[in-house]
């Protein structure tokens, strides 16, 4: 069976993976009409942006800061910036993603890769990358312009407030604004509240840029993000408060040779705090507190240009990042028992990346990229080394890897049918969790997992290819579909000789390297457009992940399918929904997963504009179904029905 999917995948397809037209993109805001978005506009979280994303699923903790994944790929296989800036998520947990550290107010569009061709600054991006792409105003824009935006949704009494204001002349601009959101528990279908998913966050950002010349410009950017009283019902202790600090300075320069198109320069620094807390929970064992930090400097320089029929980049890069994190255990009537669980790890990456779009005729195009990268890690805190080498005798306190990938792709364009196939090869460092980790316990499996240091680079080999017809306005049908084979496959692996530390767990795991595995996805869209502002679109998708055993990987998406009505008639937008996923069979039992029913919903929403103002407003889960999905942590319910309202204000 997997022979067979490998070899149909090589004439099926990713439309998010290789060339430059597969590039997937959400407009977060926009000034103009038009452009793939959330129904609910601004005052949508950046998770409800991202669930508009191909390829994309989300991992949901609680009702704040879903994990995204790409191709059923988490965190570890991904690459995520702002803007082309890394940055390092502050806890062990996994409860701050990158994305969680914006507001649909700081961007403009958030851009994936699905695959081994990432964006310039992407590093070990196996399953893909996403790039959050910040709003800049511009030179071009309006002397002045203000947006507000209210909102409120009726489970979880979700409150949002956001405004912010531009200026806009020949030779500079500024813009700046911020964001509030507040949500208490929320009810699942049926009407049960759900403890501790409430969440408060504030975000406020400014950025500049100047003219220097007409050729010359200098931009700036900070973000100041925080979230607080944040819970997490999947997990055993919540967020006290997540802090981030995120500035940029970007110098550009535009060429008016025929060889070369701009040369942008970046320099950036991001500091974020995480403090988890369990003081708010009931009939706590052991009280614990458990900080993370993360700090990231790094640069980018990015040169393109065009000659004949190439169209090139050049991109250097390289970041230095610090992960520290401990935990105070403090047990009835004892001493407090103190554990570092990232031992203060800094890693020095350097990477250089080359990318060719080269025009073959006006039916084709061919798109090469590749990257290297050289990476150095060493182990600051002392407390940390002593504790792994006790079960890695030996190990040093520095380790250098050195990481690449490479992809091709190939397009034809004829006059109603599009072909595209491509491959690559791309290859990962383990992650700091996965090589230094000690004793972090996994809720998802209630196994505490251990890093080793002496774990080998991962790899991949991704075939992809995608076919898409479309003989008329009317109707189009489109195949997608990918697979991965991995070699040095890096998860946790049981270890009987080693005791849990804590209560409850049911026993320890450390991190190794499996000989290969596989992760393919396939999917089917059919859109059909009866007449003007009528559109029907449907999408199938279908994944598998087996790992050497040809057993189940945990947290691939079953069979799932979405089917979108939408009318649109001046300024009036209507949209009818149904969306879900069969029962989940095919789940990773030696991995902790666990079986979850099929579910089915359905949502409507309305917008309609006039003049400076946008009203939206729509129901989710109509029927107030009870469900969980296979990502939703440790089986904890989505939202019942809920109904929201929203209003945006432009001038």
């Amino acid at each position: 069976m997997l022979g067979t999917l490998l070899l149909s995948t090589i004439f099926l397809t990713d439309t998010t993976a290789t060339a430059p037209h597969h590039l997937d993109e959400v407009v977060v805001v926009s000034y103009k009409q038009g452009g793939k978005r959330s129904a609910k506009g601004q005052t949508a979280s950046i998770d409800e942006h991202l669930s508009e994303l191909s390829h994309v699923e989300l991992v949901r903790r609680g009702s704040y800061a879903w994990e995204p994944m790409v191709n059923n790929m988490q965190t570890e296989r991904l690459s995520t910036t702002i803007d082309g800036m890394k940055i390092f998520y502050a806890c062990t947990d996994k409860m701050d993603p990158v994305t969680s550290y914006v507001e649909s107010g700081n961007l403009q569009s958030i851009s994936l890769n699905a695959g081994l061709n990432g964006n310039p600054q992407a590093t070990g991006n196996i399953g893909g990358s996403l790039d959050l792409r910040l709003r800049k105003v511009g030179f071009a824009g309006a002397p002045f312009h203000l947006n507000t935006s209210v909102g409120y949704e009726a489970n979880g009494q979700l409150q949002v407030y956001g405004a912010d204001a531009t200026h806009s002349s020949r030779h500079f601009y500024i813009g700046g604004g911020a964001f509030y959101r507040h949500a208490d528990n929320y009810k699942s279908g049926g009407g049960d509240r759900l403890p501790f998913s409430q969440f408060q966050k504030v975000n406020a950002f400014v950025n500049t840029g100047l003219k220097l010349t007409d050729n010359n410009v200098m931009e700036t950017t900070l973000i100041v993000d925080r979230a607080s009283d944040v819970g997490y019902p999947a997990l055993n202790m919540d967020v006290a408060k997540a802090e981030a600090f995120i500035t940029s300075l970007s110098y550009k320069h535009l060429f008016v040779s025929p060889l070369f198109n701009s040369w942008e320069t970046k320099v950036y620094y991001n500091h974020i705090v995480h403090e988890m807390d369990d003081t708010h929970r009931p009939d706590v064992e052991i009280h614990m507190d458990m900080p993370g930090r993360s700090w990231t400097a790094g640069a980018y320089s990015l040169l393109t240009g065009s000659v004949g029929r190439h169209e090139t980049s050049l991109n250097v890069d390289g970041y230095y990042n610090r992960l520290f994190a401990d935990m105070t255990m403090y047990p009835g009537g004892a001493a407090p028992m103190y554990m570092v669980t990232w031992p203060d790890v800094g890693t020095l990456n350097m990477g250089v990346s080359f990318s060719d779009r080269i025009i073959l005729s006006s039916l084709s195009v061919l798109h090469l990229s590749a990257k290297v990268s050289w990476q150095q890690q060493r182990l600051n805190n002392e407390e940390g080394h002593q504790a792994l080498s006790v079960f890695f005798p030996g190990m040093r306190r520095q380790y250098h890897q050195t990481t690449g990938r490479m992809a091709a792709s190939y397009q034809l364009s004829l006059s109603d049918l599009r072909l595209s196939v491509g491959a690559g090869w791309g290859s990962r460092a383990p992650t700091v969790t996965e090589s230094y980790g000690y004793y972090l316990n996994n809720t998802f499996d209630q196994y505490d997992y251990i890093g080793n240091p002496r774990l080998k680079n991962e790899s991949a080999v991704e075939v992809n290819a995608a076919i898409n017809w479309q003989p008329d306005k009317t109707f189009s049908i489109g195949i997608d579909g990918n697979a991965f084979l991995f070699t040095n496959y890096i998860i946790g692996q049981f270890e009987t000789r080693l005791s849990p530390m804590t209560v409850g767990a049911e026993g320890v795991k450390v991190y190794g390297n499996i000989s290969h595995a596989i992760i393919a996805n396939a999917s089917l869209t059919i859109g059909w457009k009866p007449f003007d502002g009528l559109n029907w679109s449907t999408t199938l998708a279908f994944s598998l992940g087996h790992d050497e055993h040809d057993d189940p990987l945990p947290l691939i998406a079953p069979f799932s399918y979405t089917s979108r009505l939408t009318y649109s008639t001046g300024r009036l937008r209507l949209l009818a929904e149904v969306k879900g996923h069969v029962r989940h069979t095919a789940y990773g039992v030696k991995y902790g997963e666990k079986e979850t029913p099929g579910w089915v919903v359905c949502n409507l929403s309305t917008s309609y504009t006039l003049q400076h103002v946008t009203l939206r407003t729509g129901i989710e889960n109509i029927l107030d179904r009870f469900y969980t999905t296979y990502a939703d942590w440790n089986g904890i319910p989505q939202k019942g029905r809920n109904i929201y309202l929203n209003i945006s204000f432009e001038l």
